[in-house]
């Protein structure tokens, strides 16, 4: 469901008849925001859905013990040689950043990602279940409830932190709904809104987990835009429709 006008957003959400028949009926945003997070609690518990892969440890990838004799540069490269010619998406984190990420995760576990479609927005819910990060499109959630599958998982590898101040992420995704530059859209906005200093934008994120009823929608739209991180992905999609 692409959303040309996201400031109706919020009010097409609650005259839809599904949600009528949720626990928290016709109510105010916050407590649709309340049930959003209460069902996205189930992912990650649901059982391995089609292209994921189940308990993807990181010495299921590479030889831990073999690349602890490297240096953090030489891991990076290993990691990115390794994953250049895969349709994936993937990252080295430094230990410092994803302490940052990780902390703030722990308070605030749930958020909304907003994907830039041909017209309009598309908006992810993603949790965090363990050092897993999973996404499923809003209208999934809706949609489907509990039973709602993730469409992407990115996995962070901690195990080199302490030794080498690097955190290894990569992900896999469900590719009848997002291809590799949606999925890696997703993924930057994890580090725009959890690592950022910014306190006006990581206070959209405690404002989604803390303070639904004063959480705006149009605001994730408006930092994704001043980023510039949605522009390429944008003219990519222009493009292939022309």
């Amino acid at each position: 469901m692409a959303v040309s006008d996201p400031a109706a957003f919020e009010s097409r959400l609650e005259k839809r008849s599904e949600f009528r028949k949720q626990p928290v009926g016709h109510s105010r945003q916050g407590d649709f925001i309340k049930c959003v997070e209460q069902k996205t609690n189930a992912l990650g518990k649901q059982s391995v859905n089609r292209g994921f892969t189940k308990d993807k440890t990181l010495s299921s990838i590479f030889n831990i013990e073999m690349v602890k004799e490297k240096t953090a540069e030489e891991i990076k490269q290993i990691w990115q040689q390794y994953f250049a010619a895969k349709d994936t998406v993937y990252a080295v984190i430094p230990a410092e950043k994803f302490d940052l990420i990780w902390n703030r995760a722990q308070s605030c576990p749930t958020f909304l990602c907003a994907l830039p479609r041909r017209e309009g927005y598309e908006f992810f819910v993603g949790q965090w279940t363990g050092t897993e990060l999973h996404f499923t499109a809003l209208i999934n959630i809706q949609t489907r409830g509990e039973a709602a599958a993730s469409q992407l998982i990115l996995y962070h590898y901690p195990e080199l932190k302490e030794e080498k101040g690097i955190v290894l992420m990569t992900a896999e995704m469900d590719s009848t709904f997002l291809n590799v530059a949606e999925a890696q859209c997703i993924a930057n906005q994890v580090q725009l809104f959890y690592a950022t200093d910014r306190k006006e934008t990581y206070g959209l994120v405690e404002t989604f987990n803390l303070r639904p009823n004063e959480f705006k929608y149009m605001s994730v739209i408006a930092e994704l835009e001043q980023s510039g991180l949605g522009a390429e992905l944008k003219c990519a999609q222009n493009q292939n429709k022309t």
